[in-house]
């Protein structure tokens, strides 16, 4: 149900688990989804910066935060140079953390482990980068 689209594939899945080799391309459902709940597991070493993409349009930020206690939307939980996250929910690299996302419309519930750190918000548009912008 993924397809990379865009760069060198580095996808690979290995024991139930999706890994990303640095870089490349992106992957991308190959359904397209109107309102959604999106469930999603993650972990990344110290360092990264990566993100999810809802609709191709809206990045949700995985980035490690190292030790701010303060985030702007460049940080994990924000939507990226739009919605800032409401506090650091994040765990310390190589933890596994969980994403609960929730988009109806342009409205945006962010929970990151447990913690609603975006609460039914509107995306006022497409992110920095976005895979598609036509909204």
């Amino acid at each position: 149900g993924w397809e990379p689209r865009g760069g060198e594939n580095k996808w690979s899945v290995a024991g139930g688990i999706l890994r990303n080799a640095g870089g490349g391309a992106n992957l991308v459902s190959t359904r397209t989804f109107d309102d959604f709940k999106l469930r999603v597991e993650f972990r990344y070493p110290p360092g990264s910066n990566s993100g999810i993409y809802l609709r191709g349009r809206y990045e949700v930020q995985i980035e490690d935060p190292r030790t701010k206690t303060e985030l702007g939307s460049h940080d994990i939980g924000g939507v990226y140079g739009l919605l800032e996250p409401n506090q650091n929910a994040a765990l310390a690299p190589g933890q596994w953390q969980t994403y609960e996302i929730t988009l109806v419309g342009r409205r945006v519930t962010i929970v990151l482990n447990g913690k609603t750190v975006v609460g039914d918000m509107i995306i006022p548009g497409p992110t920095g980068g976005a895979l598609d912008a036509n909204e």
